[in-house]
C-alpha cells in the first residue's frame, strides 16, 4: 500500500496525517504501529485520516501508534490546521472524533482554539485525581518535576488494576508562578512520555483549579507551550447528571513538517 502523507507537531506531539477523504485507505493495527515506528516508518505518536463526514466539515479517525484509538486533543489541533490546507475550513471548523463533535477556531496570531467536550466527573485518588477529558488522566501534583521519573511512575500507574482494562495516561503537574502548570505525561497507546498531550494538559489545567489556579491556566510542556479555558459549575460536583467543568478550550500551535510518500 502506497500513500501521500503529511508529518505535523503540536507542541512536540507528532503525527502522520492523511487524507482520506476518497475512503480508499483501511490501516490495520500493525499498519499504524509501523507507519509510526521511528526506525522503519515515518516516526509519529499517532497516525490521523481525514475523511468526510455527512454534517460536518470532516470526520476525524485518531489511532495511537499503537493502533490503539481514542481522542487526541493536540492531534485534533494539527488536523484542523491540515483540514484548512484542505480548504476544507477557513477560519472556524466542527468536525467529528473519537468522541463527539468538536469546534475550533484558527486564531490570526497561528494559534488553534479548540473546544473539548464538558467534564461530568472528577474522581479524587487519595491526593491524586482522575478525570476524563476524552481521554482517562490520572493527575499527580510533585515537586522537582524536571527530575521526577515520569516513564516508571507512569508506567505503573497506566497498567494498575482499577484501571483496567483500558489503563489510563498518567500526568504530573508541578505548579509554577503566574498561574503556570509544568506538566509531563506518559501516554497509554505511545506507551512512553511524550512531549505534550492535548486532554493531558487540558485534564491538568482543570485539576489545578482545585489547588487555586484560575482559567486560562497556562501550560509548559517539553515540546512548547499551550494554554487551558475553563468555566466551573459548583453544582456539578455533586451531581454527575449536571457538567462539573464546562466551555473548555485547549489553545495551542500546530505546524506542518514535511510531507512525502510510504510504501508500506
Amino acid at each position: 500500500m502506497k500513500f501521500h502523507f503529511y508529518k505535523y507537531q503540536a507542541t512536540g506531539n507528532d503525527f502522520v496525517i492523511v487524507d482520506n477523504r476518497a475512503k480508499t485507505l483501511a490501516f490495520s493495527k500493525e499498519q499504524v504501529e509501523k507507519v509510526c515506528d521511528r526506525r522503519f516508518g515515518v516516526g509519529a505518536d499517532g497516525l490521523m485520516l481525514i475523511e468526510p463526514h455527512p454534517e460536518k466539515a470532516f470526520d476525524l479517525v485518531y489511532y495511537n501508534s499503537d493502533g490503539s484509538q481514542s481522542l487526541c486533543g493536540n492531534g485534533s489541533r494539527a488536523a484542523v490546521h491540515f483540514a484548512r490546507r484542505l480548504g476544507l475550513v477557513a477560519d472556524k471548523a466542527t468536525f467529528n472524533a473519537y468522541d463527539g463533535t468538536h469546534e475550533a477556531e484558527l486564531l490570526q496570531n497561528g494559534l488553534i482554539r479548540l473546544k473539548m467536550n464538558d467534564v461530568t466527573e472528577v474522581r479524587q485518588l487519595g491526593e491524586d485525581l482522575f478525570i476524563n477529558t476524552g481521554s482517562p488522566h490520572y493527575l499527580k501534583f510533585v515537586d522537582a518535576l524536571e527530575q521526577y521519573p515520569v516513564v516508571e511512575q507512569g508506567r505503573m500507574i497506566r497498567y494498575r488494576d482499577d484501571f483496567k482494562p483500558g489503563g489510563t495516561n498518567a500526568n504530573f503537574l508541578q505548579i509554577l508562578p503566574d498561574n503556570t502548570l509544568f506538566v509531563r505525561t506518559y501516554e497509554r497507546g505511545v506507551e512512553n512520555e511524550t512531549l505534550s498531550c492535548g486532554t493531558g494538559v487540558t485534564a491538568a489545567a482543570l485539576a489545578a483549579h482545585f489547588k487555586g489556579l484560575t482559567s486560562p491556566v497556562r501550560i509548559k510542556a517539553l515540546g512548547g507551550d499551550l494554554s487551558v479555558e475553563f468555566k466551573y459549575n459548583v453544582s456539578g460536583q455533586y451531581n454527575r447528571q449536571a457538567a462539573i467543568f464546562t466551555d473548555i478550550f485547549l489553545i495551542g500551535p500546530a505546524k506542518m513538517v514535511f510531507e512525502g510518500d510510504l510504501d508500506l
